[in-house]
């Protein structure tokens, strides 16, 4: 059987980082190739394990190697999205030839385990679980198949086999693991397989670190405790020593809460959102400081070189002629799905992320009669490109995104995008002059595309929530919307946002694009200059181990 010295660090690990960390995620956007992301969860984790390994962190990841994905995002006849999912096939993942059992539904399971190599796309070492195995029956092998499946026991068994699959891929590398680093909630039986294996809930307290990434209903699980008994989610603990070791006071488990008892210290991903989720649980026993570790993303991955060169040497046509090249590369792919010729002088917004309700893409449209003096405004033209995937089983969410396929057929500066996955989330990123954000505050936690978008030189229009706050300097690197009232309906806030958005577009930013570029040309570089170092990935990564990591050594 191997260990982990077959699949040990190509590097000797610095001084800072050589407590042993293994980091948990249901996923990551490591590089286009990989699909086994579907959003901001993913590409957060990805730079995370990049930057690891720029630091010399003794890190290692665990995920589950999808054999449909998420999903590939399609067309139907009629243009608008469809949902496909096809077997992925990586040559450059390597067969550990590790097998071993889990018990899921009261059945044995096979697991085996799949190695990237650091060399491949520059991250820690990586391990992804499978149990797509002719050992296994069909209904087996399926949990291995679809990232964040709608069916409730699918859920189930693939959060049992990251938690305690991954806790069992160590023990049985013989991997010394000092901290296990639950990235969300999924892999919460982790904590009751360390606790059936210690049982001393201190123990695994001491071992345990947790980040929470949204204070959405949705991103927080909970599942009846009976369910999860009989799919094994407590590793045979009995159900009465559950509760006890819990703190449950009833019948429903609660994946982030019980996370965070079974943890030394947790986090938010920005200081709103740590602010936001310390008054979410302040009501709760048992659970733990809640700091802010604020999300970053890699800057070696994301940033155009190019770009920084002309910003650095202040060369002003040097920057907007590299702009106009890059928005060219990213109009041909809109021509090609959509038939459309957008121009590169004109200004480009792009709202580009996860479908949801509470991210409002359909913001800027719900004014139709402004929204139509935009479109057609002659003197300072606009373009507005969307693109995102929603969850393939939220039909609000996929309606709204054929709302806008639709309603993009109508303009010859609108696009609708299907595929957003990280090569169009780069090409976007490029082509985008503003990058338009305006989730209801303060609903979004972190929302790093707008670092990224930064890092490409495009400009933030936001709402002022998640990492915006910690960033924005009005009509110096940004443009940020007046806060709104959140006492108010929800419909109020939604018109007040709209109304303040629209005005920052017409009164603000399109006369300083048309008409001072010199003053654009500043909004750009302090954009670019101001995201850097602080929203770079290796900040976070060095204080994930000064904050979190080596927390009470």
């Amino acid at each position: 059987m191997p260990s982990f010295e077959d699949f040990a660090h190509p590097y000797e690990y610095d001084p800072k980082y050589k407590k042993s960390v293994a980091y948990f995620s249901m996923e990551y956007a490591i590089h286009q190739p990989l699909k086994i992301y579907s959003g901001g969860l993913g590409f957060l984790a990805g730079s995370h394990m990049r930057s690891a390994y720029e630091l010399n962190q003794n890190v290692i990841g665990i995920g589950i190697l999808w054999k449909y994905g998420y999903y590939d995002q399609t067309r139907k006849g009629d243009q608008s999205m469809d949902v496909l999912f096809q077997e992925k096939v990586y040559s450059f993942l390597e067969e550990t030839k590790i097998k071993f059992q889990i018990q899921v539904n009261n059945h044995p399971c096979y697991v085996t385990a799949y190695y990237l190599n650091p060399k491949v796309f520059g991250t820690v070492p990586m391990f992804f679980l499978s149990t797509d195995l002719p050992e296994n029956d069909y209904l087996a092998q399926s949990i291995s198949h679809k990232l964040y499946d709608s069916d409730l026991a699918a859920k189930v068994a693939a959060s049992i086999l990251l938690g305690v699959g991954g806790a069992k891929l160590l023990d049985i590398l013989d991997h010394q693991t000092d901290i296990y680093h639950l990235n969300e909630a999924h892999a919460l039986p982790a904590a009751f397989y360390l606790y059936e294996k210690y049982r001393d809930i201190e123990e695994v307290k001491s071992r345990m670190v947790f980040t929470t990434h949204t204070p959405e209903e949705a991103g927080n699980e909970k599942n009846d405790i009976r369910l999860l008994n009989k799919m094994g989610f407590f590793c045979g603990i009995p159900l009465e020593e559950v509760r006890e070791v819990t703190g449950l006071g009833g019948d429903i488990l609660d994946y982030s809460l019980v996370t965070m008892r079974f943890s030394k210290r947790a986090n938010g991903v920005s200081k709103l959102h740590a602010e936001v989720s310390k008054e979410m649980w302040a009501h709760h026993k048992g659970v733990p400081n809640i700091i802010s570790i604020t999300n970053a993303q890699n800057k070696k991955y994301w940033a155009e070189e190019e770009l920084y060169e002309a910003a650095e040497k202040g060369d002003q046509t040097l920057l907007f002629k590299r702009k106009k090249l890059l928005k060219s590369r990213l109009f041909e792919l809109i021509a090609d799905q959509t038939g459309k010729l957008f121009d590169p002088n004109a200004l480009t917004i792009v709202w580009a992320r996860r479908f949801a309700e509470y991210k409002r893409a359909d913001l800027i449209t719900r004014d139709h009669e402004r929204f139509e003096r935009l479109l057609n405004n002659s003197k300072r033209p606009i373009q507005i490109v969307w693109a995102g995937k929603p969850y393939p089983m939220d039909f609000n969410a996929m309606s709204q995104f054929n709302s806008l396929v639709h309603l993009s057929k109508k303009y010859r500066n609108c696009a609708t995008l299907v595929g957003y996955e990280l090569a169009l989330s780069r090409m976007l990123k490029q082509g985008a002059d503003v990058w338009l954000n305006n989730p209801r505050v303060p609903r979004e936690a972190s929302g790093t595309s707008g670092m990224t978008a930064c890092m490409n030189g495009a400009v933030n229009l936001s709402t002022n929530d998640g990492w915006i706050p910690e960033f924005a300097r009005h009509g110096v690197n940004s443009f940020i919307v007046p806060p709104v009232d959140a006492s108010l309906p929800v419909h109020d806030q939604d018109q007040y946002d709209l109304t303040n958005l629209l005005d920052l577009l017409e009164n603000e930013i399109l006369p300083v694009y048309y008409e001072q570029p010199e003053h654009w040309f500043k909004i750009m570089v302090n954009s670019m200059e101001d995201v850097l170092p602080y929203f770079d990935s290796d900040r976070m990564a060095y204080q994930y181990y000064e904050k979190l990591y080596t927390y009470d050594d």
